[in-house]
């Protein structure tokens, strides 16, 4: 209204703004006392270690004497390496064969584990028992076993009427067998996590499935399978990351052989490095693994955005269709 005096306002307190500014210095000063010890970690264990073996990769290193500069004739040398080129093929047919059929047996124990079946968590803890075991064990318990002379695979095999197997010391079947290894204790975790995601499936889906007449099967393939999509695509990042980068089991079993049939990329890298002494040429083979790891990890990181896009399709479809269902 007219005639009445403007507001008052109080000029801004220099003091108050000071203190302020001191407290907000305060907690994060406070916060970065208490994530330092991680960010060093990081930093030590990752970054600094990335950072050395891509300059290294760039060098002619014997680890003994001093290095020198070569440019880029260490990835030139690898490209024409047939050694490189086997290793590539050998870490390529193992993780083909073992990301797959992981997930489609942890996938099939599953849903068999999901029924109520008796002692099924006894059932749940042994399937997870060979996961917690380290692949070095894996590797001393499965070089008796398969033993080509005194192992029991072999008494068993003789007993069947079937000739003796080579088993790990034989070039056409070594890396078969180091999947059939690799399954028997990689295949729980797939089991256990997939046994998690069969919790969550919105029971409403399946009811809006079978009131639309879809049996076991149709349930299965367009409902439980979409809905399980996000998960999937998280075990296809994780198995494959896993297969890309093993090691362990092919040290303690067959070290590369016979005749460089289990060479793998990491193996491959710890060979020229530490065997052969070429740390620069291994360090270029290492940096060669991290970029393919790399691409692949964006293209399935894409790849799972659009499986959760499509689980929660299948949701909203579901829902409407119960809806209408429901509607007299």
């Amino acid at each position: 209204m007219p005639g009445l005096p403007a507001p008052l306002t109080l000029p801004p307190d220099p003091s108050g703004e000071r203190a302020r500014r001191r407290r907000r210095r305060a907690e994060t000063a406070t916060a970065w006392a208490f994530v330092s010890p991680a960010v060093l970690v990081v930093l030590g264990l990752s970054v600094l270690p990335v950072a050395w073996s891509l300059l290294l990769s760039f060098q002619a290193n014997d680890l003994v004497t001093p290095s020198r500069w070569v440019g880029l004739d260490n990835y030139r040398a690898l490209r024409q390496d047939p050694n490189f080129h086997e290793a590539v093929e050998n870490t390529a047919v193992y993780t083909a064969l073992y990301v797959p059929l992981s997930i489609a047996v942890g996938l099939a124990l599953a849903l068999a584990l999901n029924r109520r079946v008796r002692c099924a968590g006894l059932y749940r803890t042994l399937f997870l028992v060979p996961f917690v075991v380290s692949a070095t064990a894996q590797g001393v318990l499965f070089s008796f076993i398969l033993d080509p002379e005194f192992g029991a695979a072999n008494s068993v095999l003789h007993r069947l009427g079937i000739s003796a197997q080579g088993f790990l010391t034989d070039p056409a079947q070594a890396l078969f067998v180091l999947v059939a290894i690799t399954l028997w204790s990689g295949t729980g975790l797939c089991t256990v996590i997939y046994l998690a995601a069969l919790q969550d499936v919105p029971p409403s889906l399946v009811e809006a499935a079978r009131l639309d007449g879809a049996g076991p099967r149709h349930v299965l393939r367009h409902v439980t399978l979409p809905a399980l999509g996000p998960v999937s695509a998280f075990l296809v990042v994780w198995q494959t990351l896993q297969a890309l980068q093993v090691f362990d089991l092919v040290y303690v079993t067959t070290k590369g052989g016979p005749l460089g049939s289990t060479t793998v990329i990491v193996y491959f890298v710890w060979e020229q490095a530490f065997k052969e002494f070429t740390a620069g040429y291994g360090a270029a083979a290492a940096c060669v693994l991290a970029l393919a790891l790399l691409v692949l990890a964006v293209a399935l990181r894409a790849v799972r955005r659009e499986s959760v896009h499509w689980a929660a399709g299948a949701r909203r479809t579901a829902r409407s269709r119960r809806t209408k269902a429901a509607t007299p």
